[in-house]
């Protein structure tokens, strides 16, 4: 290993045959499983494992090895629990990152959490795996005889066992080892940033299935040393194209009744009455309980591009083109275009929007999070600063909007001088904000794009002379 710094923390290790975990991959997902599996703990409160994440070298890489060595989470949280898993692990000194691929050879699990991507310039969509590819030889090249390999990255169904396993098999026959020297599981990840950040990892549901019976075995015991499988028990299933389809097939179902949804949220604004009155009623039947609702749009790594997996992998892998997904294409569609909804009205309220200053509260696309990834937000803005509007960003956690370069303010600032006051992100600061005393002698078009403001908070703008909109409300309060 080439590491200096990776070989002095190898070797001031406390329990040098403590098993190594590593984590490969320290985006959202990857830096929050780290923080997971130090979190692992035996009865005397030592760690079961040693975790080191491993990334590539450019500068993003570098920038989350750096944090995490440091004793920080690489992005921004509100997740409490988070920050103490990791500096807990810093003073324990059982996690480390690094961009040294050579760790592998010493590992027990590698844990795969690279991102992949879908290619929507391509005719029909298709989905990017030569990064992936890559990451697996590089596993191949290292890694020993008898680990575990478990891979949480969302893959079309049949990458685990037609890519993941011909790729270390290839590595292990070019290095005299058996063709099935390695382990190889899948688990997905169910990974919520926000609030709840590791608890979506350690107190939640896992699936898993491993491409043989020795496999899943080490899988699941790999899985309860930091899952609390008592009140959130692992399901096994048959075979890994299982695994991965149950999460193509939950997050296909989630995006199509978001989209479902968006129809009636036009329908509700048309005929001016409160859809989210009726959701919340329909809500209260237990098998009703977990209905979608119209927004400002859907974004993330997950609900924009999992559906279209399934027909990749009918396609790409099983050489099934006739076989067609049609609802969940149609989501993806009908999902991608939400934000522009948003434009429209924005638009039609203001009577066009070129010349106007609009201020986005929100660019994250989720609550309580700095992840942009996807955002609808950027949908919103890139169009409506095409159609000629001035358009100012706030979010009280994104410091960088890579994906587009615009400047991003962390406080609120005055509402005056604006035409219109775009909430698009249910961040907690916005549900406090005292509209009043806000907007003092302001009063601009206010359009809630996302169930961001209370009743109360639009009456009030409404009481003192704002033209109040939102999205399945239309002008109802």
């Amino acid at each position: 290993m080439n590491s200096d710094c990776l070989s002095a923390w190898l070797a001031k290790r406390t329990t040098p045959d403590r098993p190594l975990v590593c984590i490969q991959g320290l985006g959202f997902v990857g830096a929050a499983m780290a923080a997971a599996v130090t979190s692992a703990r035996n009865d005397i409160d030592e760690p079961f494992f040693d975790v080191i994440g491993v990334d590539l070298p450019t500068p993003e890489g570098k920038r989350r090895i750096e944090a995490l060595n440091e004793g920080h989470f690489p992005f921004p949280t509100v997740d409490q629990n988070l920050q103490k898993a990791i500096d807990k692990a810093h003073n324990m000194q059982n996690l480390f990152a690094t961009c040294d691929a050579e760790i592998y050879s010493l590992a027990s699990v590698i844990v795969v959490d690279i991102p992949l991507d879908v290619d929507f310039s391509a005719q029909p969509p298709t989905c990017q795996l030569e990064g992936f590819r890559a990451s697996i030889r590089t596993i191949g090249k290292f890694a020993s005889p008898n680990t575990l390999i478990l891979v949480e990255t969302t893959v079309p169904p049949g990458v685990t066992e037609k890519v993941v396993v011909p790729e270390l098999q290839k590595a292990a026959n070019e290095r005299g080892f058996s063709p099935d020297s390695f382990l190889v599981a899948h688990s997905y990840e169910r990974v919520m940033p926000g609030k709840n950040y590791l608890d979506s990892i350690i107190n939640f549901w896992r699936v898993y299935s491993g491409v043989s019976k020795q496999a899943a075995d080490a899988c699941e015991e790999f899985l309860t040393t930091f899952i609390n499988t008592e009140k959130f028990p692992l399901t096994r299933l048959s075979m890994p194209v299982a695994s991965e389809s149950a999460k193509i097939m939950e997050n296909s179902y989630r995006a199509t009744t978001i989209a479902l949804m968006e129809e009636w949220g036009r329908f509700s604004e048309a005929a001016n009455f409160d859809i989210f009155e009726v959701i919340d009623a329909i809500r209260i039947r237990p098998t009703h309980s977990n209905m979608r609702q119209p927004g400002f749009g859907v974004g993330g790594y997950c609900l924009t591009k999992d559906p279209l997996f399934a027909e990749i992998a009918a396609r790409e892998l099983y050489g099934l083109d006739k076989l067609k997904f049609p609802f969940s294409d149609l989501s993806v569609a009908i999902n991608q275009k939400m934000p522009l909804v948003s434009v429209c009205h924005v638009e039609n309220e203001l009577c066009g929007i070129k010349g106007k200053r609009i201020l986005l509260l929100g660019v994250s696309y989720r609550p309580e999070v700095a992840d942009t990834r996807y955002s609808p937000s950027e949908v919103f803005a890139k169009e409506s600063i095409k159609k000629g509007a001035q358009i100012v960003y706030h979010d009280p956690l994104v410091k960088i909007w890579p994906e587009t370069g615009f400047s991003v303010l962390n406080e609120i600032p005055s509402p005056g001088g604006f035409d219109a006051l775009v909430f698009v992100t249910s961040h907690d600061i916005y549900h406090d904000l005292e509209i009043g005393k806000w907007l003092k002698n302001a009063r601009p078009l206010i359009f809630d794009a996302n169930r961001v403001l209370s009743i109360s908070q639009m009456s009030e703008a409404s009481n003192l002379g704002c033209k109040v909109f939102s999205i399945g409300r239309g002008s109802s309060l």
